[in-house]
């Protein structure tokens, strides 16, 4: 069997790690690997690849820097010439970007059927880009890998039982890469050294989602925010290049320790050494579980509501007093273990087991 794999973004070549490893210790299945170049930069793409041990890419389309309509037009173009080409029996996408959307659609027009891996995720926000890709590209999947309970239940309740598609919970690929990387990454990254965070107490933070930094009043609001923890705590703030650019065209300063992206190895350690994870990154709320790390979600929703049900993330939004109190309410509160909200790690070789199928 023959499947294309379509990545974009720095949380699907982490997945696709995890499945691409499945994938070859079959033997069963040959990879096409396509790579929409939507994260271009080596920090967040090339790094990945490397150090994670990922096949690399047969094609790279360098489709990136355009608006949504633009860049999805692009990659939809271009990935029906490579599926023409390679005339592969299924297409794989991960998640919900642009790149998932392209990828789906693409084959969905020439009749590939479609696997979706993080299937049923909903936010219930269809003023998030993230949200439209993963709704449409749902509906033209034929085979719907849901991590959780709550996928399943999402899809139920959108009628997708009357669909011609397989509903499967596999668990979360990026369970199996976590549980997977962790020991290399103890090994191979220098990051808490080069930074000096040896026994030293941090918050790890991200943003990059266009609702925060899109939004100045949010982005201000944020930005106030993480000032004023710093005056008691280090934090630590891998800068993704676009949330860079907007806080120095506004004229912001953010009183961190600012960093370029990490990659896989460096990112894992960072959080691991953290105190607490304060983000707006889908991936990274459930990595900082794996991890058993709380984390204060800087959004109004999340798909993962499983983590806020549990009492392992705080939502709040872009609220200047509720992050400070979200922090300092979670700082010291011991992390509650003995759950298991996204299988046991064997997500990867339960999707083998199905695109065979």
């Amino acid at each position: 069997m023959k499947v294309l794999t379509v990545v974009g973004a720095r949380p699907q070549f982490v997945k696709a790690a995890a499945v691409s490893r499945a994938i070859q210790a079959s033997g069963k299945i040959k990879e096409i690997i396509v790579h929409t170049g939507q994260h271009f930069d080596a920090n967040m793409s090339d790094v990945f690849f490397e150090e994670m041990e990922i096949p690399k890419p047969d094609y790279n389309l360098n489709i990136h820097g355009l608006s949504h309509g633009a860049m999805t037009g692009q990659m939809l173009e271009k990935l029906e010439e490579v599926m023409l080409k390679e005339k592969p029996d299924k297409v794989m996408v991960y998640g919900d970007t642009n790149s998932t959307l392209a990828g789906a659609v693409a084959a969905s027009k020439i009749h590939i059927p479609v696997a979706h891996v993080e299937a049923g995720l909903r936010s219930f926000n269809m003023r998030m880009p993230e949200e439209v890709n993963r709704i449409l590209t749902d509906r033209i999947s034929s085979q719907l890998f849901c991590p959780t309970d709550t996928a399943i239940e999402n899809l139920k309740k959108e009628g997708f039982e009357n669909y011609d598609c397989e509903i499967i919970r596999t668990g979360d690929v990026m369970n199996d890469a976590a549980l997977f990387y962790a020991e290399k990454a103890k090994e191979k990254s220098t990051v808490i050294s080069d930074l000096k965070l040896k026994d030293e107490q941090y918050l790890l933070v991200t943003i990059h989602r266009a609702e925060n930094t899109d939004d100045l009043s949010r982005l201000k609001g944020i930005v106030a925010a993480l000032n004023e923890l710093s005056k008691e705590y280090k934090i630590v703030v891998p800068v993704h290049p676009r949330t860079r650019k907007i806080i120095a065209q506004n004229g912001l300063e953010l009183n961190c320790i600012t960093i370029d992206p990490v990659g896989y190895f460096d990112m894992i350690e960072l959080i691991r050494n953290a105190n607490m994870i304060l983000t707006d990154s889908g991936g990274l709320q459930k990595e900082a579980y794996f991890f058993e790390k709380y984390c204060i979600t800087m959004r109004d929703q999340t798909e993962w509501t499983e983590l806020v049900t549990n009492g392992f993330n705080t939502i709040v939004g872009a609220d200047t007093e509720k992050i400070i109190a979200a922090v300092m309410a979670n700082i010291n509160k011991p992390f509650k273990t003995g759950t298991s909200l996204y299988g046991g790690g064997d997500a990867s070789e339960m999707i083998c087991k199905h695109l065979l199928s």
